[in-house]
């Protein structure tokens, strides 16, 4: 009998933290009607038991309304009115969520079964900030590939700010973390989530950070999906980011160079304290004009990528990128026809 009780002490004891921690999930939605009854489904069915499910929707005039209303006693707190986009709707959720880990879940999207139960064991480790798992890809039901949450290159911050990959669908963040990122920036409608990725980094580093195998999360893609029907407005956020970042830390030289051939939006601003050294943040540069230099090389942009390979800096990458840099360099050089062949040859 005694066994019995010490088992059951060290079950609660194993498990306290997990029935504790709350959990807010924040869903910004507009006229998905045809998705968002999925997307309630999979959070309300998570069997989480400290949930705090928050829904603001834009002033939706499809069914949206009518089922969220069929779900409503599951929903901790839900609104409908107009708003300035998903980043103001987020920002409205961040106000009212009150859960130790926080993450949003696009209306068309939903999550894998007892997923939250997963996050929240990682977060046991309270020098854990973000957790970031894998997100599949699908379109109708057809899987077309998967996310891999955020890209960390542990010892080298430049790299890892350079490259700025992450998925925020399967990223979710601890709330003492997000009250230092602050809100998302209103003035970006499809990278907010990587402009708080950047913010993450300046302010922490490479620390407290996992990366799990797990799914986590489906990721819908469809016609009206902004991901398949407004891919320009991604490239004019990304690097408007960049600028910013240039012009937050007075690297005056590399502006320019960001504007080239992209309509950039000069008015965001990134207003961090960062704790990283000037020449880290320096370094990130060459390794996104080296990101640049190749998206054009493979759309055969040959000009335009060799001025963006003209202006990284060798010496700041580390061996394996400099190899590439190298190789892409020498490659952008070749006529476009033994391109195409070399191209259709080595894949």
């Amino acid at each position: 009998m005694n066994i019995l009780i010490i088992e059951f002490q060290n079950l609660l004891l194993n498990t306290s933290y997990i029935l504790s921690v709350k959990i807010s999930v924040i869903t910004p939605s507009f006229n998905q009607g045809q998705f968002i009854e999925q997307t309630i489904l999979s959070v309300i069915n998570q069997n989480y038991p400290n949930l705090e499910y928050i829904i603001i929707d834009g002033g939706s005039s499809d069914n949206t309304l009518d089922i969220i209303k069929k779900y409503e006693k599951y929903i901790t707190y839900w609104v409908s009115e107009p708003d300035k986009g998903q980043s103001d709707a987020i920002n409205k959720g961040l106000n009212k969520a009150s859960g130790e880990i926080i993450n949003w879940l696009n209306s068309d999207d939903y999550y894998e079964p007892n997923i939250l139960h997963i996050v929240a064991k990682e977060f046991e480790n309270h020098s854990v900030n973000v957790v970031s798992g894998k997100g599949r890809l699908f379109k109708l039901n057809e899987t077309i590939g998967y996310t891999k949450g955020v890209d960390v290159n542990k010892n080298n911050i430049s790299k890892t700010i350079g490259w700025l990959r992450m998925d925020q669908p399967e990223t979710f963040y601890r709330s003492s973390a997000v009250s230092k990122m602050g809100p998302l920036n209103i003035s970006l409608n499809y990278l907010m989530d990587r402009d708080w990725w950047l913010k993450y980094l300046l302010i922490y580093g490479v620390n407290g950070i996992v990366n799990i195998n797990e799914v986590l999360v489906n990721f819908r893609l469809h016609e009206e999906s902004k991901t398949v029907s407004q891919k320009q407005g991604f490239d004019i956020d990304h690097h408007s980011i960049f600028y910013a970042l240039a012009k937050e830390f007075e690297f005056n030289d590399m502006l320019e160079g960001i504007k080239k051939n992209v309509n950039i939006n000069t008015s965001i601003e990134i207003n961090i304290n960062s704790t990283l050294s000037r020449i880290d943040l320096r370094k990130s540069f060459s390794y996104y004009f080296l990101l640049r230099a190749n998206i054009y090389y493979e759309l055969n942009k040959k000009q335009d990528a060799n001025f963006f390979y003209n202006l990284v800096k060798e010496s700041d990458l580390e061996a394996e990128d400099k190899a590439l840099f190298n190789k892409m360099r020498f490659r952008n050089k070749l006529p476009l026809l033994f391109v195409k062949l070399m191209r259709k040859f080595t894949r």
